[in-house]
C-alpha cells in the first residue's frame, strides 16, 4: 500500500487559487499516482472536505475514464435531477449535442465534460452515448449556479448545448460510464474525506484507536479500488464501508469537539456530502444483497 508510506506528510494545501490550480498543485506534487493515491493523499492534503470531496470526484473520474486529460473534468448526465435514460431530453445526432444538464461539479473550472446523451432511433428503447465537449467551444455554454451552503468553495454550473461538436466514448453510455460512476463517486468521495479526517486526527492528537479505525476504512476502500464498479461484490463492499464509517460518526464528532473549532465548523458544513446519495447507494446494496443470495 505505497499511499500509505505517504499519508503522514504533513503538507497541508492553502485555500487559494482557482480549483484547476488547487489540482494542478496536488498532480504536481503527487507525480505519477493512481486514481486511488490521488484520493487519498490529494484528500488529506485539502483545506477542506468541500476540496477533499473535488479531489475524490477528479480521481473517479479517472477510473471512469482513464485517458482523460490531466485538467479538471465533470460527469454531466442529471436532467430534472434524474439520471434515467428515459429522462434525458439531450441528444446526439451526427455527432453533434443539443440539450442541458442541470448540475455540472466544478462549474466554470471544469476543462472537459462528459455528456450523457440519447442515441437511439425514433420506435427504439432508451439508449445512451457518452460524448467529450470543451467548454467555450461553439455551442457549449456553461452557467454559474447559486453557491450553496454545502462545501462553497466548491462550484456548480448548468450546461447548454446547442448543436455542439463532440467526441465519442466507446462503449454503451449508461451501462459502460453512468451506471458504475455512481459507485466509483461513492467509494472514492469517501475515501478522500476519511483521508481528509484521518489528517485532521494527526493534527489534533486523535485516539490512536480512533486514527487506526481510520486506517482500516482507508484499507478498504483500497480493496474497493480492485472491484468491479458495477460488481454485486464491490456493491456489497462499499455498503460494508459506509456503514463502518456511520458507526464511527460519534467517535469522530467527540474528537472533533475537544479539537480546533474550525476544523469541527468545516466538517459540520459539508458533511452531508456523503448522504447525497444514500436512497440510491441502499437500492443498489438492497439488489446486491439478493443477487449474493443473502436475502
Amino acid at each position: 500500500m505505497a499511499w500509505l508510506q505517504r499519508l503522514n506528510d504533513p503538507f497541508r494545501q492553502p485555500l487559494a487559487g482557482s480549483l484547476g490550480e488547487v489540482y494542478a498543485t496536488q498532480l504536481e506534487r503527487l507525480g505519477a499516482a493512481s486514481p486511488f493515491e490521488l484520493a487519498v493523499l490529494g484528500g488529506r492534503a485539502m483545506a477542506t472536505p468541500g476540496l477533499a470531496f473535488l479531489i475524490g470526484y477528479q480521481a473517479a473520474l479517472r477510473v471512469l475514464w482513464p485517458s482523460a486529460p490531466a485538467s479538471l473534468g465533470a460527469l454531466c448526465a442529471t436532467e430534472r435531477r434524474s439520471v434515467r435514460p428515459a429522462d434525458m431530453q439531450t441528444r446526439l445526432k451526427d455527432l453533434r449535442l443539443t440539450g442541458s444538464k442541470d448540475f455540472v461539479t466544478a462549474g466554470l473550472d471544469a476543462e472537459w465534460l462528459l455528456v450523457a446523451a440519447r442515441c437511439e432511433e425514433a420506435g427504439e428503447a432508451p439508449r445512451l452515448n457518452l460524448a467529450v465537449v470543451y467548454p467555450g467551444e461553439h455551442g457549449v455554454t456553461l452557467e454559474a449556479l447559486p453557491t450553496l451552503p454545502l462545501m462553497p468553495e466548491v462550484g456548480h454550473g448548468r450546461l447548454h448545448l446547442d448543436q455542439a461538436a463532440c467526441e465519442l466514448l466507446a462503449g454503451d453510455g449508461w451501462d459502460a460510464y453512468v451506471k458504475p460512476f455512481r459507485s466509483l463517486e461513492d467509494l472514492y468521495v469517501l475515501a478522500a474525506l476519511v483521508a481528509w479526517l484521518y489528517g485532521v486526527a494527526q493534527e489534533s492528537g486523535w485516539p490512536q484507536a480512533l486514527r487506526l479505525r481510520l486506517l482500516a476504512l482507508l484499507a478498504g476502500c483500497s480493496e474497493g479500488s480492485r472491484q468491479c464498479a458495477d460488481s454485486t461484490g464491490c456493491h456489497l463492499l462499499l455498503g460494508g464501508l459506509f456503514a463502518e464509517f456511520q458507526a464511527l460518526r460519534e467517535a469522530i464528532d467527540a474528537a472533533l469537539r475537544v479539537g480546533p473549532e474550525a476544523w469541527a465548523q468545516l466538517w459540520q458544513r459539508d458533511q452531508g456530502v456523503l448522504a447525497l446519495a444514500t436512497a440510491a447507494r441502499d437500492k443498489r446494496l438492497d439488489k446486491a444483497w439478493a443477487a449474493a443470495g443473502l436475502s
